[in-house]
């Protein structure tokens, strides 16, 4: 016998799960296996109980739905709800990931689902494009480190540090490690407001104070909080255009 294809509701309004839950039940191949009102519960979910599919919401408190996709780093067996069409025209390639805009019909929920048991364990490179590019500059940056997640306002970073394989972001005083490269994160950032200052370093020019001569034919960046930014003879034609 087949097993049923075990999946995991998402979604931070309860008469939206009753929904998904209801339409759910017209299909006897299909085994509820947990529900989630919110997306530090379904990154913890999603790692624990290996859904085949989730019915992912995007809009909720704390975590949208891409946040919960990056953090777990899932890209297969995703079925996103919304109530704003306008994510999922800017962000989906359609023939590769489906959504349901809400309010869903019984229908238009079937045709999901059979979209989903197609794809089911096969991973998506609209997925991974979404998370890795998401439509607009970042707003915020996730850290996942054990079981704890921290959620940087980009806002607040006073500068990026790359670190071999991996970047070291610095925000109010603290530091956080994150497995990304510099090269990436610097396209996600508003390239009004960071600088890449130096081939290992990017910088909030918001946090930048003065530009001071650090040898006869050098210069560092000094920011607000008192680091010392080395600056490469591009990064500081690209500081000059932004002040």
């Amino acid at each position: 016998m087949t097993r049923p294809i075990q999946v995991l509701i998402i979604d931070d309004e309860q008469l939206a799960r009753r929904l998904t839950r209801e339409y759910l039940s017209k299909h006897a191949d299909v085994e509820i296996i947990g529900e989630c009102e919110n997306g530090l519960a379904a990154v913890k979910d999603i790692d624990a109980l290996h859904p085949d599919l989730i019915f992912l919401d995007i809009q909720m408190p704390k975590l949208s739905g891409f946040d919960v996709l990056e953090l777990t780093g899932r890209n297969f067996g995703v079925v996103f709800t919304t109530a704003y069409d306008q994510y999922a025209l800017k962000a989906f390639d359609l023939h590769a990931v489906d959504y349901l805009l809400k309010p869903f019909s019984q229908a238009r929920f079937d045709e999901a689902l059979a979209q989903a048991r197609k794809m089911l364990h096969q991973g998506s490179s609209a997925l991974e494009k979404l998370i890795a590019h998401p439509a607009g500059t970042l707003e915020r940056i996730l850290i996942r480190d054990r079981n704890q997640v921290h959620v940087i306002p980009v806002a607040t970073l006073d500068y990026v540090e790359a670190e071999d394989d991996y970047i070291r972001i610095f925000s109010d005083g603290k530091s956080f490690l994150k497995t990304q490269s510099l090269s990436e994160l610097e396209t996600q950032l508003d390239p009004k407001k960071f600088v890449r200052a130096h081939r290992s370093y990017i910088i909030n020019i918001e946090k930048l104070q003065s530009i001071e001569r650090h040898t006869k034919d050098s210069q560092a960046a000094l920011l607000r909080s008192g680091k010392q930014i080395p600056i490469s003879r591009t990064g500081y034609e690209r500081i000059k255009a932004m002040l």
